[in-house]
C-alpha cells in the first residue's frame, strides 16, 4: 500500500532523511521507532507532503505521491495524526473535525462508527478545541483524521504529553483503530504499545534506518532496544 523508497529530506540546507526506504502493506502496522531527533516526524510530514523529499519517490498504491500538496495527498487515502495535534484552538470541536474532510462530503454512517469510538468527542462537539484537556485534543486529532475514511492513517506519537493516567486510555484506541483494518504508520515512545499493535519495526538513527525486525524478534533482543532507544522492556 506505502512504498518509501530511498527518500532524503532537509529542512533548509539541514540534511535530516539520508535514504529512508520501508514499506507498509495493506492492513498492516508498521512501526518507526528511535530517540527523539533521528527523523521519525520528518518521515510523516514527507509522507503526508508537508515536508517533501528532495530525492527519492513516495508511492501509495501504486501512485506516486511525492511531490504533491498535502491535500491531494489526503484525497488519496491517507489520515495524518500530527504530533502536536495540530487543534484550531477557537474553533469548536465539530469544526475541527470538518477540517477533517477537506473537499470530501460527510459520510453519517463514518461519522457515526467516529462517534461509537470517541465518544467523549460527540460530547464536546460545541465545546471550543482550545478548552479540552490534553487527552481530549488527543481524541480529536484521531477522530479527524478517520473522518474521511481513509486507507491508511499516519499517528505520530499519539500519547506524548499525556498525563500518565491517560495513556492507557489513548493506547487502547490506538489498539482498537489497528484492529479495525486500517493500514497505519505509526511513531510512538511507548515500546509496549508498540510491540502490542505492530506487525512490523523500523528502527531509526540519525535520519536512517537500520534494523527492520519483528516485534517478537525484539522482545527476544533487548540489546537492540537498548542500542537505538535507550531502554528496555
Amino acid at each position: 500500500m506505502l512504498d518509501v523508497d530511498a527518500i532524503d529530506t532537509y529542512y533548509g540546507k539541514s540534511h535530516i532523511l539520508h535514504d529512508v526506504s520501508f514499506e507498509a502493506g495493506s492492513d498492516e502496522v508498521v512501526a518507526l521507532l528511535g530517540r527523539n531527533g533521528v527523523g521519525k516526524t520528518t518521515t510523516m510530514r514527507s509522507i503526508i507532503g508537508l515536508t517533501p523529499p528532495r530525492t527519492g519517490t513516495i508511492r501509495f498504491e501504486g501512485e506516486v505521491i511525492s511531490g504533491k500538496s498535502p491535500p491531494e495527498i489526503a484525497n488519496r487515502g491517507i489520515g495524518y495524526v500530527p504530533q502536536d495535534r495540530g487543534m484550531f484552538p477557537e474553533l469548536t470541536v465539530e469544526k475541527n473535525l470538518e477540517m477533517g474532510l477537506g473537499t470530501a462530503d460527510r459520510d453519517d454512517d463514518v461519522v457515526r462508527a467516529i462517534f461509537d469510538r470517541f465518544p467523549r468527542v460527540e460530547d464536546r462537539l460545541d465545546q471550543k478545541a482550545g478548552t479540552l484537556s490534553g487527552g481530549e485534543q488527543q481524541m480529536v486529532a484521531m477522530a479527524r483524521a478517520l473522518m474521511r475514511d481513509p486507507k491508511l492513517v499516519l499517528m505520530d506519537e499519539p500519547t506524548e504529553g499525556l498525563m500518565p493516567s491517560l495513556i492507557p486510555e489513548i493506547a487502547g484506541i490506538t489498539r482498537d483503530i489497528a484492529e479495525s483494518g486500517y493500514s497505519i504508520v505509526v511513531v510512538e515512545q511507548n515500546v509496549e504499545l508498540v510491540l502490542d499493535i505492530a506487525d512490523r519495526v523500523y528502527l531509526m538513527d540519525n535520519g536512517r534506518i537500520h534494523e527492520q525486525a519483528t516485534p517478537a524478534e525484539l522482545r527476544e533482543n533487548e540489546r537492540t532496544l537498548q542500542e537505538y532507544l535507550g531502554v528496555g522492556l
